[in-house]
């Protein structure tokens, strides 16, 4: 593994696919003045930007600013693709089936007692009595798993792209592994929480695959795409990216899924990053 300063450049990156919460964001949830400015720079030398997330289309305010010319995002694991241009409009789902979902909840009551979980649909996210209060909801709906996915439930006709699961006891990655292995076979499992809290969407979706699908309508190849991420939702994206950063404060899957490591969000990681590919695309186009 070697540093930002050290790790090769690819020779044109096209794309520069990065994370948000723990990878361009500081702790803070900010976008310092050093990033925004890399970001511009990079669209300007004609590289995209994607941002490449967990979080909700309805959380994307924060860098909504900062996407340029195509105003595309990836959200919810590579579950949902909106246009921050268009008002948050919607531009692909995969969303991860109600049936397949009930699986997954009785799969993990029995394997993992205790557990609690919440369902982010493209319109609303609810959960059940016992889920911790992440965050002050008045709108959601409060309700056991199953009544909350059953058909007639609330927000039936939207779709689900994320379900998750937490335990008040276990370690974090002990439950992704327990996870994996009791319903692996019905749906993808991660997690990008510090907490034992993970994210299950649908069988073949990921950051990684929803990228590969927005890079080939663009005709872009995983060779030319630069990936930053810091989290086991990330692990998959970074081994797809011709090029991949673990920032310095990565776990460790992702350091190892990762062919560089950058410094971490709060030292502007990504920045340090995107300013060596812009200033090499500049030398480059002074020398052609």
């Amino acid at each position: 593994m070697t540093s930002a300063s050290e790790s090769p450049l690819p020779a044109r990156p096209r794309l520069i696919a990065t994370d948000l919460d723990g990878t361009l964001l500081h702790d803070d949830k900010t976008v310092s003045d050093r990033t925004v400015a890399a970001l511009a720079a990079a669209e300007e030398a004609g590289i995209e930007v994607f941002f490449v997330t967990g979080r909700p289309a309805r959380w994307m305010g924060v860098v909504s600013d900062h996407v340029h010319r195509h105003g595309l995002a990836i959200c919810a694991n590579g579950a949902v693709v909106v246009d921050l241009h268009g008002g948050g409009e919607l531009v692909k789902v995969r969303g991860l089936d109600r049936a397949v979902a009930l699986e997954v909840v009785q799969a993990l009551r029995d394997a993992a007692p205790g557990t609690s979980f919440a369902v982010e649909k493209t319109t609303s996210f609810d959960y059940e009595p016992r889920y911790p209060p992440f965050l002050d909801d008045p709108g959601a709906n409060v309700a056991t798993a199953e009544k909350l996915l059953q058909e007639g439930g609330p927000g039936d006709g939207d779709p689900v792209v994320k379900l998750l699961a937490h335990h008040p006891t276990l370690t974090p990655d002990g439950f992704l592994t327990l996870a994996r292995t009791a319903a692996g076979h019905l749906a993808a499992f991660t997690r990008s929480s510090p907490t034992a809290l993970l994210e299950v969407s649908g069988l073949g979706v990921s950051k990684a695959s929803t990228l590969a699908l927005c890079c080939a309508e663009r005709g872009i190849s995983s060779d030319e795409v630069v990936a930053f991420g810091d989290m086991p939702n990330d692990v998959e994206m970074l081994a797809w990216a011709g090029t991949s950063y673990a920032m310095g404060n990565a776990h460790p899957d992702v350091i190892a899924a990762a062919s560089g490591r950058t410094v971490a969000n709060n030292e502007d990681g990504v920045a340090v990053v995107i300013e060596r590919l812009v200033a090499r695309a500049r030398a480059d186009s002074e020398q052609g």
